[in-house]
């Protein structure tokens, strides 16, 4: 098998922005969650996708808070990077701001951060290989690092959770 070379986080970092409208929110003019959910999945996968060289998958949302709401009329924007790779997974981090789109003036505010899990395919949909990503930044490392505790985190719950059920199973 060719070892993949390797590709820098700059390579497919990536900043996606819109306008957050009365049809996202709700009756309060806030906007939804799901709506928030959306736009990171979407720049996420633009991400991963890029880093990939293709088709890829999310099969985890690791973790997303929600810190402030988003107004009707905000710019919402959602900048992401690879943080981590696998053979065939990377992990995506997605930090969401937003501004009235009639104050240029206002600093962005933070309003959401997320960590997604996504999975390169094939034309059958099976699993294939990734190039690794390269850290290029002090937060780049610390990123791959935080990325690797995640992940021992969610598959030590995975674990745990299979264990659970094998004792719980009738005999």
């Amino acid at each position: 098998m060719t070892e993949l070379r390797g590709v820098p986080v700059s390579a497919s970092r990536l900043s996606l922005s819109r306008i957050a409208t009365v049809l996202d929110a709700n009756l309060y003019g806030i906007v939804h969650g799901g709506t928030v959910m959306r736009m990171i999945d979407e720049t996420a996968g633009a991400v991963a996708s890029r880093h990939c060289g293709g088709r890829a998958v999310t099969v985890a949302v690791d973790e997303m808070v929600f810190l402030v709401p988003v107004h009707i009329g905000d710019i919402i924007t959602c900048q992401a990077q690879v943080n981590w790779t696998g053979r065939t997974s990377c992990e995506i981090g997605v930090r969401v701001t937003a501004q009235p789109w009639d104050r240029a003036d206002e600093e962005p505010r933070h309003v959401a951060s997320a960590y997604l899990v996504f999975v390169a395919i094939d034309e059958n949909e099976r699993p294939r290989a990734i190039p690794p990503v390269i850290p290029e930044t002090e937060d780049d490392h610390r990123r791959f690092h935080e990325a690797e505790i995640r992940r021992g985190t969610r598959l030590a719950r995975r674990e745990a959770i299979l264990r659970s059920r094998e004792r719980a199973r009738p005999r």
